[in-house]
């Protein structure tokens, strides 16, 4: 224990919060909670004699510790459940992927969109979700479109701008897929009746809803408008069909999510099965690493990150066991449901039996999981053995590090770095780059400067070089970087280019691609890093060309100054975001004057016309 933790340790209140473990790196390893913030802390600084492998792992690897106190446990639970998320500490329970999950999102405005998203933004929209299963997820969606005719265009729209008539009928108006708010064919109260009956969907509740389409499809029959009970019937049988796909397993009709955990070794599965209306409406997988022997605390860790960001939350939630801070959890749920909330435990009848299905579930699918962790396991050293073989390497390629160059007709121009270690890739190992010595469209002196830049630093700090370096691009960018590592001295580290066009490999100082056989794993290895080292700079290119464009276009409001720009630009997410917002989001999110905020709209929806034209 250093000298700064020991300092801390003596100033760490005895309050309620959360507290942050960092490395000598600075990054954050571990967050946790605590009811009493010094007696906790201060355990892990205790005799190790009765630690877990795991915790004295993390604690010789402790430079710094920070806290935050909170008003109660239940604040200190979310904050914990926020920070795991943003952070991803290394040594706390690792939700795979669980920062990609979407959610059906229906927008706080006049005419409400309903999207899929996997950004939680709070501007007083709904989320529904999480959906592990985003196949299921877009079937719903399409279902969704099919019966209610919610606009799919991302405008910002109110009376003002239908008055206006700055937005025109689109296609999806004239095949029947929107009634037209944005030339006030429809009323407010009439489109936010059919997202009120979306929202019920979500929710299970269909019957109320096949009842209201039904009664529309005999007014309609009546009125002799038999095209538009046809649209209705049409709808009907939509909603009925998606229904109809649902398993039904409850006669009790109680809105209920039954969740279970298995785990094996230092991996787990948590299966969340929700059931509406007697029928299972979903089965999200939550697939979770780093496990310890507390599966309490792992199911409390599921609870909170699963329903954290969802506005929807069932009155019934059926588990295995008791999670660890059982009240703290129902509370915290109850003040998001703003309703009852409870925990079962059922040992028989239907309920006990839908736990044992989704035990199951998460049995099978924890089964899988392993199979082809092994699988994978066996096939890497195959893979790195091929690729060795293919380009007549001394030894098998573990670390690889992969360069492209990208820019737009000149312009901002930036490259990418990616590494893949044992053939996977090590996303804190990635790079971006400006390209500062070059202008107009030069690939060659590109690749050059941040083969150059790279490497010099690496040597520089004495970090590990990769055993192979792979160029996108063939022999005029491939002779580039082997430049740039021969005036660094380190022309014996292997280098190959990879062109695009026919897939060819090519190496220093031979004219002609390598003769590898089309399908060989190596190859495919290879052609799988390039796509992601291409991905990661277009990526990287298009952010950097969609900032300088919004600097140059918000920049001209009248009293929109640096720090007002910085302050919306870090919130928000460029011109599309923000066309769908309000001044008044605008205002509270950022503090920026309604007055203001107000061009920011209009500027950001002139943008977005700009660019569909």
């Amino acid at each position: 224990m250093n000298g700064v933790v020991q300092e801390k340790l003596k100033q760490i209140p005895t309050h309620p919060g959360v507290y942050q473990f960092f490395n000598s790196d600075k990054k954050i390893i571990y967050v946790g909670k605590a009811k009493n913030l010094r007696n906790r802390v201060r355990t892990y600084f205790q005799s190790k004699k009765h630690q877990r492998a795991k915790t004295i792992s993390l604690v010789r690897n402790i430079e710094n510790l920070e806290w935050i106190v909170v008003r109660n446990e239940v604040e200190a639970l979310m904050t914990e459940a926020n920070l795991i998320k943003t952070h991803r500490p290394r040594y706390n329970i690792d939700l795979k992927d669980d920062k990609t999950y979407p959610f059906i999102r229906i927008t706080k405005e006049p005419y409400p969109q309903v999207l899929l998203t996997r950004k939680i933004i709070k501007d007083g929209s709904k989320y529904y979700g999480p959906f592990t299963d985003v196949g299921r997820l877009r079937i719903t969606l399409k279902a969704l479109h099919k019966v209610f005719p919610i606009r799919s265009c991302s405008y910002y729209l109110d009376d003002k701008m239908v008055a206006e008539k700055k937005v025109k009928l689109c296609l999806d108006y004239h095949i029947k897929r929107c009634e037209g708010p944005c030339e006030g064919l429809v009323s407010q109260d009439n489109y936010q009746e059919m997202v009120n009956r979306i929202e019920d969907f979500m929710k299970g509740k269909t019957k109320s809803t096949e009842a209201f389409i039904n009664n529309l499809m005999h007014k309609s029959s009546t009125n002799q408008k038999y095209e538009e009970a046809a649209m209705y019937r049409d709808q009907l049988y939509a909603m009925r069909s998606f229904k109809e796909k649902q398993s039904h397993v409850a006669t009790d009709f109680e809105e209920r999510d039954v969740i279970a955990l298995v785990r094996e070794d230092n991996l787990g599965v948590a299966v969340i099965i929700r059931i509406r209306n007697g029928r299972i409406f979903s089965r999200e997988k939550l697939s979770l690493r780093g496990l310890d022997e507390n599966d309490k605390a792992t199911l409390q860790t599921v609870i909170s990150r699963f329903y954290m960001d969802s506005d929807f939350i069932p009155k019934e939630i059926s588990l295995q066991f008791q999670p660890n801070d059982e009240k703290d959890l129902i509370q915290w749920l109850k003040e998001k449901r703003n309703g009852a909330v409870y925990f079962l435990y059922p040992q028989k009848g239907e309920k006990a039996k839908e736990l044992r299905v989704t035990m199951q579930n998460a049995k099978l699918l924890l089964g899988e999981w392993i199979i082809n962790r092994v699988k994978r396991k066996e096939q890497i050293p195959k893979m790195l053995g091929q690729l060795q073989e293919d380009l007549n390497m001394d030894v098998p390629p573990k670390r690889i590090e992969a360069f492209d160059i990208s820019h737009l007709g000149g312009t901002n121009t930036v490259a990418s770095l990616v590494c893949f270690i044992d053939a996977k890739p090590r996303k804190t190992e990635y790079r971006k780059f400006n390209v500062k010595t070059v202008t107009g469209i030069d690939d060659f002196a590109a690749m050059r400067e941040v083969v150059f830049r790279r490497y010099k630093r690496v040597k520089n700090e004495e970090k590990p070089f990769p055993d192979l370096i792979l160029i996108d691009g063939g022999k005029g960018q491939l002779s580039m970087a082997v430049s740039a590592l021969r005036e660094l001295g380190l022309d014996y580290i292997p280098v190959v280019g990879l062109a695009k066009r026919l897939e060819e490999v090519f190496v220093p100082g031979n004219p002609d691609p390598q003769s590898i056989h089309k399908q060989s794993p190596g190859l495919i290895l290879l052609r799988r890093i390039r796509d992601e080292a291409h991905r990661f700079a277009i990526t990287f290119q298009r952010q950097k060309r969609n900032k300088d464009m919004v600097l140059s276009v918000f920049s001209q409001i009248p009293g929109m100054g640096k720090k007002r720009l910085e302050k919306l630009l870090q919130i928000f997410d460029g011109p599309e975001a923000i066309a769908k917002l309000t001044p008044e989001v605008i205002n509270g999110e950022t503090g920026i004057p309604l007055k203001i905020g107000k061009e920011i709209v209009k500027v950001a929806i002139l943008t977005l016309n700009g660019r569909k034209k």
